[in-house]
Formats: structure tokens, C-alpha cells, sequence
């Protein structure tokens, strides 16, 4: 349970500094063709199927593999 805290945490660290030093290297996250924004006056509807779908697997793919 230790260790997956400990890489959890330096994945969080990465995707944190990057998106702090380096925004451009994920603007395309969450603007995918499929994910449905709504904006309209004061309000927002923002629901991200794509981008979720492409997390899913990736995380399928990788959790399948550190289980080996």
C-alpha cells in the first residue's frame, strides 16, 4: 500500500509541475473531439466522454500491468 501511495504521489508531483512550468504540453486534455461544452451567458456545462474514456483505459492498461 506504501509504494502505491509513494507513486501516486510522484505522479501527482509531475503532472503538477508540469502543468505549472509547461501548460502548453496538455492544453489539448479535455478539449478532445467527443467531449461536450456548453457555454451560454454566466453558466458552463463542461462533460469530458472523450477524455474520460482515453484515462479509463490508460489506467486499465497500466494498473493490468504493475499487477503482473
Amino acid at each position: 500500500m506504501a509504494r502505491w501511495l509513494i507513486v501516486a504521489g510522484i505522479l501527482l508531483t509531475g503532472i503538477g509541475l508540469t502543468l505549472h512550468y509547461a501548460p502548453w504540453l496538455l492544453n489539448w486534455f479535455g478539449r478532445l473531439p467527443g467531449d461536450i461544452r456548453i457555454e451560454s451567458g454566466r453558466s458552463r456545462f463542461y462533460f469530458p466522454i472523450t477524455t474520460m474514456i482515453i484515462v479509463s483505459v490508460v489506467l486499465s492498461i497500466l494498473l493490468s500491468l504493475f499487477r503482473r
